[in-house]
């Protein structure tokens, strides 16, 4: 993989809170983290934050591209408002470009069929359920899952979301990245040595 370019993708509603770790340790691992919008128009998250996306969806090539991080917004849940990037999530996964959805952005990709074949998790089965998908079989009780190019978690696991992100593109491994996890979710204070070394 020779982009070091994350694409994180905004939107009206988008659950602020779920990203954090893993854009933060990503740029201070050498990666850059561009925003991508539904236009270049600014948008609004659910805690009020107003950002200004760096591009628009529809110039978005997985090419240029390390990774595509979907978050939760209520908009997955009130209509097909979001359904162009569950789309781009297709065009990434069919270049092998990877993608990473959490919370609601899991829907948008169990509505786009993207769930039916893959091993997969999110806030609760039932949730996904509700979209009509066939990817029953394959959904995995667990904080996050990582299917080849695919990883979902669910809303209440962004550190277990950004470990999935970190192995998958190769920042932390092995016993730095389960350091890192311990150090974030567990509050290991022993696990700050083993990344500080």
């Amino acid at each position: 993989m020779t982009s070091k370019t994350v694409h994180l993708a905004v939107y009206d509603t988008y659950a602020d809170w779920e990203t954090g770790h893993a854009t933060a340790h990503l740029v201070q691992n050498g990666f850059t983290v561009r925003t991508v919008g539904p236009t270049t128009e600014p948008v609004t998250t659910m805690g009020g934050v107003r950002i200004q996306p760096d591009l628009a969806l529809d110039v978005l090539d997985p090419a240029d591209s390390a990774l595509l991080i979907l978050t939760g917004a209520s908009l997955w849940d009130t209509g097909d408002k979001l359904a162009p990037f569950a789309a781009a999530a297709r065009t990434f996964l069919d270049a092998g470009v990877p993608v990473a959805a959490i919370c609601g952005a899991t829907a948008g990709l169990a509505r786009e069929g993207l769930l039916d074949d893959r091993a997969h998790t999110s806030a609760a089965s039932f949730y996904l359920e509700a979209t009509g998908y066939r990817g029953g079989g394959t959904y995995v009780e667990t904080d996050a899952v990582t299917d080849g190019e695919l990883i979902t978690a669910g809303p209440t696991e962004p550190v277990a979301f950004a470990r999935e992100v970190f192995a998958r593109l190769g920042v932390y491994e092995g016993p730095k990245l389960d350091a890192w996890y311990r150090l974030f979710h567990d509050s290991d204070p022993a696990a700050y040595e083993i990344l500080s070394a």
